[in-house]
């Protein structure tokens, strides 16, 4: 495989943060955003070409398996959580 320019890692970032915005569960969506960027940061100073090859590919993989699970968790409709909940504010 050819290797990687900073803009195509770049670009697969913005493409994993983007698809994991979309989840409709609050859980899912602050998980897949905080793996999505401590695993960027974790392998941030990767210098290594097989590496660097690797980890994108794995990045790849774990990007079409947010986008099914986004379409599959957009069939059910949940409850929201008080913590989505936004523009009510109680008194107590």
């Amino acid at each position: 495989m050819a290797a990687c320019s900073r803009t195509q890692v770049i670009s697969l970032y913005r493409m994993l943060i983007k698809e994991s915005k979309k989840f409709p569960s609050y859980n899912y969506r602050t998980y897949a955003l905080r793996r999505v960027k401590d695993s960027f940061r974790e392998n941030l100073h990767v210098d290594n070409p097989k590496t660097l090859d690797m980890l994108l590919n794995q990045a790849r993989e774990n990007l079409a398996v947010i986008r099914r699970q986004v379409s599959i968790g957009q069939m059910y409709t949940a409850q929201r959580t008080i913590v989505e909940e936004t523009g009510v504010h109680r008194d107590l």
